[in-house]
């Protein structure tokens, strides 16, 4: 390559970057050259105001090698820089162009040269406050060393089926980004944490190529030159209402810590890290205009597998795995470091959903709801005030069979209606393009009135008692006259979060968040001036529009982790689709998701493994293939390390056909036993708001059943608010933040497990009295429903949704506990 077509790819003007503002500039596009000894990586800012080289040495076989030049250059001064290199490197070849590219991913070792992964072709997917976000359309892998100093190993067959492997991880789905805008953060942290910057934004739990990165990062001590990468799902539409335009925005971010697949990863690890931890959130905003700062608006909410430590294995024979619960941690502290993490990374409350069975024929979920309730009452003996755990049971498989879609999410807008009332949203103006370290110092909290001062370090947790009650919000942060209107609404802030599980954390739990994202919607809409009411109706089209986002977020996270889409049965119902057509389409995704689950998913976990560095190969250790189970090893440079084989016994083992095996527990007791109740000390007017409210436990057995005494009749009734429960050691516990929401309804989108009832006949056997009782117990179903019910008894299941459903908003103000 010559002079003058090295000039014609670097193109001159007389903008000169020493005045460039480096901290508000980034480089996003790059061109690779190479030499016999060197690549040169050419990088420049969207403007052209300045251009940086980077060096990478080619003669090491496998060592990485990485020097940034510090000058900044000019465009002219780049092209001379790239002629003299071409002049130097004559007599070996010249310098040669390689490919034009939009960020390095990351650099990667297998046996022995390093590769270097580079985004070669993005598209834009969305824009927030100004800031560009993007998706990956094309990525290349590219060697280090030069082929002439590469040995035998660089071409060996488990090099090659290392690269293969890496490869099936495809970095052009569902993998997003920005240059500009921490699109691994909430939109909340982004304007109210200016601490996080730089290499520490990598260190985060959503930051796919951390490992791939950490190379560069620490080499340069910078982050110019790679982008973070985000895996989950990003989505922007404009919708509107009342002719008025506004932009809505659903991100989910899927946590790189125990990542993997369905059967794979499950539950808890010792971390307190969840499998299928999930982030979602919800961005409506306006653009600004005529002067005024854009609007803008967000909520959280959390999924995530039960954290407990159990597990499924994937079966050739068996389409219904044996769930296999493992108490090997009796003091549920795995569990305590989980919450402990939810409530750094959103604050206090922690609201949990779960969704999972209260009554099966053979008990299987039925085992992680009674454990999981276990651990719940364990925790919130040692917690005071709003730092316990609020905790709602909810069988929305149950429900689903005997309510309409309309019902069922009718209900649950009750429940994210209580959740948004103790968490609050997100709410400020802000200007367009606004850097990120230059935004707002203070936001508004719903739930106390009252300005809380942002030196926050760890996503947005707050202490809420050490604020100045008296504080008025006033001026926000424009004081143009032009702005008056806006400076008279307050910033708001959510503190806490809804976390909501199911068993896969995907089907029915997507119809939850859907739920809750509509009713946050009504509440963004209404603080924003769309309109008056924070409620909108099913039948709006607001609620259809955004019911198609979050059936496809659903989809793609189902992609992810269960390797079908979602079981959409609610949403099928919703659109009027024919049954038949919902049954035949829903039957298809359960094989498919077993064909991937029971054949592909292995070599999918391996490839996640390899990509997150949770394995680094080694000469002369195993190869990733010849290990076991991904639940069995851990595999870093320095060996290979086996798990404690003593978890198997302390497992108890759901099998699909009934049976139980292993040692009984006293977690799985005799529900039906009665325990002593006797009435609280308590003041039975404290609200429950106020976060002082008594411990929510299940008391006696997993979940209680107590006598009730009035006026001296006795009379056989659940756990009350104002009553203390006494467990079976005389402890006394109180019962005011366990909430059985069963009356409510249930989604069964768990279309899996009906389908498969209908598709498969297992014979099963009797299994031990004490677990014949968690299908009948009063505790689990509220009433003692058997069989098949009749119309009659459906009849008097809506009578008892309409009769709690005053109860249910007494429990969300005052602290009463039902269980139905």
């Amino acid at each position: 390559m010559d002079s003058n077509s090295t000039k014609e790819k670097v193109q001159t003007n007389d903008a000169v970057a020493d005045g460039a503002d480096l901290k508000s500039c980034y480089m996003q596009k790059f061109r690779l050259y190479e030499t016999r000894s060197k690549f040169y990586m050419i990088g420049r800012d969207k403007h052209r105001t300045f251009w940086r080289v980077l060096k990478i040495d080619r003669l090491e076989p496998s060592e990485l090698n990485i020097v940034e030049d510090s000058t900044i250059y000019s465009e002219i001064e780049c092209c001379d820089l790239l002629r003299r290199v071409h002049e130097g490197n004559k007599s070996t070849g010249g310098l040669k162009f390689v490919t034009t590219c939009y960020g390095i991913i990351g650099f990667i070792k297998f046996l022995e040269p390093y590769y270097m992964l580079l985004i070669t072709k993005r598209r834009k997917i969305g824009t927030i406050c100004g800031h560009n976000i993007y998706a990956i359309t094309k990525s290349e892998m590219v060697p280090i060393p030069h082929s002439t100093v590469r040995s035998k190993m660089a071409y060996s067959k488990d090099e090659n089926r290392y690269k293969k492997l890496l490869c099936s991880v495809d970095l052009a789905k569902d993998f997003f980004f920005s240059y500009s805008y921490n699109v691994m953060f909430s939109l909340q942290r982004n304007l109210s944490d200016h601490n996080t910057t730089g290499q520490s934004v990598y260190e985060t739990l959503f930051v796919w190529n951390e490992f791939l990165t950490r190379g560069i990062r620490n080499n340069l001590q910078n982050t110019s030159w790679t982008v973070a990468l985000v895996h989950g799902f990003f989505k922007q539409v404009k919708l509107s209402i009342s002719d008025s335009e506004f932009n809505l925005t659903i991100i989910a971010r899927r946590s790189r810590h125990y990542a993997g697949t369905r059967y794979l990863k499950r539950g808890v690890n010792e971390k307190g890290r969840v499998a299928n931890d999930v982030e979602t959130e919800q961005i409506v905003f306006t653009e600004a205009r005529d002067g005024h700062p854009m609007q803008i608006s967000s909520v959280v909410q959390n999924r995530g597998s039960i954290p407990l430590f159990w597990s499924q294995e994937a079966s050739r024979l068996n389409i219904k795995p044996d769930i296999i619960l493992s108490r090997k941690d009796s003091t549920f502290e795995a569990t305590r470091l989980h919450f402990d993490n939810l409530v750094k990374r959103y604050g206090k409350p922690i609201i949990i959903l779960n969704l999972i069975k209260t009554r099966e024929k053979r008990p299987r979920e039925t085992i992680l709801r009674a454990e999981f309730a276990n651990a719940v009452r364990y925790i919130n003996k040692s917690l005071r005030g709003e730092d316990r755990l609020r905790f709602l049971h909810w069988d929305l498989h149950r429900h689903s069979r005997c309510s309409k879609a309309t019902n069922v999410l009718g209900q649950l807008a009750k429940v994210a209606a209580y959740a948004l009332k103790l968490t609050g949203i997100f709410y400020s103006p802000v200007t367009p393009n606004i850097r990120l370290d230059g935004l707002s110092q203070y936001s508004y909290s719903e739930n106390n009135n009252v300005i809380i001062d942002h030196s926050i370090t760890e996503e947005a947790s707050i202490n809420k008692n050490d604020v100045d009650t008296e504080t008025e919000v006033s001026n926000c942060y424009y004081r143009d006259d032009e702005n008056k209107d806006y400076n008279d609404k307050p910033l708001m802030l959510q503190s806490g979060v809804l976390r909501t599980n199911c068993i896969d954390c995907l089907d029915r739990t997507n119809v939850a968040q859907y739920a809750y994202g509509l009713a946050a919607l009504g509440r963004q809409l209404q603080v924003l001036g769309f309109t008056e009411s924070p409620n909108i109706d099913l039948d709006n089209p607001l609620a259809e529009e955004l019911m198609e986002v979050y059936e496809s977020m659903g989809d793609t996270l189902a992609f992810q982790y269960g390797g079908s889409a979602a079981h959409n049965k609610i949403f099928s119902e919703r659109r009027g689709q024919w049954k038949a057509a919902t049954q035949s389409q829903e039957f298809i995704r359960t094989l498919q998701r077993y064909y991937n689950n029971t054949y592909l998913d292995g070599d999918k976990q391996k490839a996640i493994n390899l990509f997150l560095g949770h394995f680094q190969p080694q000469q002369g250790k195993p190869a990733l293939w010849e290990l076991d189970s991904d639940q069995y090893y851990a595999v870093k440079r320095h060996g290979l390390y086996l798990t404690d084989g003593s978890v198997r016994s302390t497992i108890t083992r759901s099998l699909s056909d009934g049976n139980i095996l292993g040692e009984s527990d006293a977690s799985i007791r005799n529900l039906n036993d009665d325990t002593d109740c006797q009435k609280s000390s308590e003041n039975p007017d404290k609200r429950f708001l106020s976060g002082s409210t008594p411990d929510i436990f299940t008391c006696g057995s997993d979940i209680c059943h107590c006598r009730q005494i009035h006026g001296g009749m006795v009379k056989g009734k659940h756990c009350e608010s104002g009553h203390i429960c006494y467990d079976e050691h005389g402890d006394a516990c109180d019962c005011s933040n366990f909430l059985d929401v069963d009356w409510l309804s249930s989604s069964g989108n768990s279309c899996e497990e009906e389908l498969l009832e209908r598709s498969t006949s297992i014979s099963s056997e009797n299994i031990a009295n004490e677990l014949v009782t968690t299908e009948t117990s009063a505790s689990e179903s509220g009433s003692s429903l058997k069989g098949r019910q009749s119309g009659e008894e459906l009849k008097e299941v809506n009578k008892e949704d309409r009769k709690y459903s005053e109860r249910f908003e007494r429990w969300v103000n005052e602290g009463d506990m039902h269980f139905v």
